[in-house]
C-alpha cells in the first residue's frame, strides 16, 4: 500500500575521561498501572520542560533561517542513565536541567519511569517500528561499580562493550560502527575526536519508522513554491490531500495547528504561523501552549499541503547544556563517583545527532488504489504549509522529536 512514512534516526553521546585532581572522599509494570499512574508519566513533565527549555537555547544561538532537528527523548535517556553514577551538585544539576522537580517526582521514580518507558517503545508493534536502547564502551582498564553496571542494565536496557581507548581511531570506528547498525544505516561518523583521556561512552540510539493512519496519494503530490524568506523562494514537492484532519487556528499568535495521526500511539503537530510570526509563535512555544492546543483541537474539513523533506542536525550538547545550568558534569568538579567509587571522571564530549526523512513510498499499483470518495462542497479552507514551520512528533505523550523547517531543501 503507498504511504508516507517518518524515518528517525538518532544518537546521543556522552564520554568520559579522567578529571585531573585527587578524590575527596527488574521488573516489568505493564500490567500493573493505568494509563494516568504509569511509572512514565511521572516524567512527563520533566521530559516536555527539557525539550522547549533545549530548544529555546539553540534557536538563540541559531540564525531564524537555519532548520532545527533534535529528540529531547534520546538526551533525556542519556543523561538520566549517567545520573546513575552522578551526586551532590553534579546530581542536582542534572535532575534540574532534565526538568525535574525533587520534590515532585524521586530519583527512583524518574528511573523507573525510563525503564517502563523503554519497555512501552520497544515492545513489538506491527504498526509501527520503534527500537531506543543504551550502550556502554569502557575502557579495559575502567572498574566500573558492580552496583552501577547493575542499575544500568536493569533501568535503561544497557549493553557495555569493552573497549580499547588506547587506539582512538580503532575505538572511535567500533562505536560509529555500533550506531550505524542500530539506525539502519542512516547516522554515519558520528563519533569524531574523542578526547585521548577518554575511558567510556555513553550511547543513546533510536530509530523510528512510522506510517500516516491515512496515507497521502502519491499521484497527487505536485512540484510547488516554498518561500524560505521574503527573498528566497526554494522548489519542493508538496503532499496534497483533502480530508478531515484535527486542526486549531490560534487567534492570538496567528498560526495555523494541524496534527496528523500515525498508526500506533503517535502523531505529529504541524504548525504554520503566518507569514512574519514565526519568531512570535517561537517565542511562546512551551508546554501550557501545547497543551491549549491539544484541547482546542476539533475535526474539520481541510485541503492540506505538506513539502517532502529530508534533514540533519547535530549538536555540541555540552555547550548548550553548559548554557542551561548543567556545569560540575563537565569539570574537574564533577562528582560521578557513583560509577567507580572515586571522583575521577568527567564528562569531556556530548554530542547529538538527529536525521529526518519524510516522505512517500510505495508501488505504483498500490497508489491506484488510494482513492477517497468525499461530499462535495463549495469550498474548503487551504492550509499550505509553503513556508517556515515548526513539527512536534509525539508518541507515548513524550516528545520524542521537535523541528523547525526553515528550509525543507537547505540545513
Amino acid at each position: 500500500m503507498a504511504n508516507v512514512h517518518l524515518c528517525l534516526l538518532l544518537a546521543g553521546l556522552c564520554a568520559l575521561a579522567y578529571a585531573h585532581h585527587v578524590p575527596d572522599h527488574h521488573e516489568d509494570y505493564e500490567h500493573q498501572h493505568d494509563h494516568h499512574s504509569e511509572p512514565c508519566q511521572k516524567i512527563a513533565a520533566g521530559n516536555a520542560d527539557f525539550a522547549f527549555r533545549f530548544y529555546h537555547q539553540v534557536a538563540s544561538d541559531q540564525p531564524a533561517g537555519k532548520n532545527i532537528l533534535f529528540s529531547p527523548l534520546s538526551m533525556s535517556t542519556a543523561f538520566a542513565m549517567l545520573m546513575l553514577g552522578a551526586k551532590s551538585d553534579t546530581l542536582n544539576q542534572l535532575l534540574s536541567g532534565l526538568g525535574f522537580n525533587q520534590t515532585e517526582v524521586s530519583e527512583q521514580e524518574i528511573h523507573e519511569g525510563f525503564l517502563h518507558l523503554l519497555q512501552k517503545l520497544n515492545r513489538p508493534d506491527a504498526e509501527i517500528e520503534f527500537n531506543i536502547g543504551n550502550a556502554l564502551f569502557t575502557n579495559n582498564e575502567l572498574q566500573p561499580l558492580e552496583k552501577f553496571l547493575n542499575d544500568t542494565k536493569h533501568y535503561y536496557q544497557t549493553e557495555v562493550h569493552p573497549t580499547d581507548f588506547k587506539n582512538l581511531t580503532e575505538a572511535e570506528g567500533k562505536i560509529n560502527e555500533f550506531i550505524e547498525k542500530k539506525t539502519h544505516g542512516k547516522l554515519v561518523d558520528v563519533v569524531k575526536g574523542l578526547d585521548p583521556e577518554v575511558v567510556m561512552v555513553l550511547v543513546n540510539y533510536m530509530f523510528l519508522k512510522a506510517y500516516w493512519k491515512e496515507p497521502f496519494n502519491p499521484l497527487s503530490t505536485r512540484e510547488g513554491d516554498f518561500y524560505v524568506d521574503e527573498e528566497t523562494t526554494v522548489k519542493v514537492d508538496m503532499m496534497k490531500k483533502e480530508s478531515l484532519f484535527k486542526s486549531y487556528f490560534d487567534n492570538d499568535l496567528s498560526c495555523h495547528v494541524v496534527q496528523l495521526p500515525y498508526k500506533g500511539s503517535a502523531s505529529a503537530l504541524f504548525i504554520l504561523p503566518k507569514q512574519g510570526k514565526m519568531k512570535q509563535v517561537e517565542e511562546a512555544l512551551g508546554t501550557a501552549l501545547v497543551a491549549k492546543w491539544l484541547n482546542s483541537l476539533q475535526s474539520r474539513r481541510i485541503d492540506l499541503s505538506i513539502p517532502k523533506f529530508s534533514m540533519s542536525s547535530s549538536y555540541d550538547v555540552k555547550e548548550i547544556l553548559q548554557k542551561m545550568g548543567v556545569t560540575d558534569v563537565f569539570t574537574n568538579g564533577a562528582d560521578l563517583s557513583g560509577i567507580t567509587g572515586k571522583r575521577n571522571l568527567k564528562v569531556s564530549k556530548a554530542v547529538h545527532k538527529a536525521h529526518l526523512n519524510v516522505h512517500e513510498n510505495g508501488t505504483e499499483a498500490a497508489a491506484a488504489t488510494v482513492l477517497e470518495v468525499v461530499f462535495f462542497t463549495s469550498f474548503t479552507p487551504s492550509i499550505q504549509f509553503n513556508h517556515p514551520f515548526f513539527m512536534v512528533f509525539v508518541k507515548e505523550d513524550k516528545i520524542v522529536l521537535m523541528g523547525r523547517v526553515a528550509n525543507p531543501v537547505g540545513n
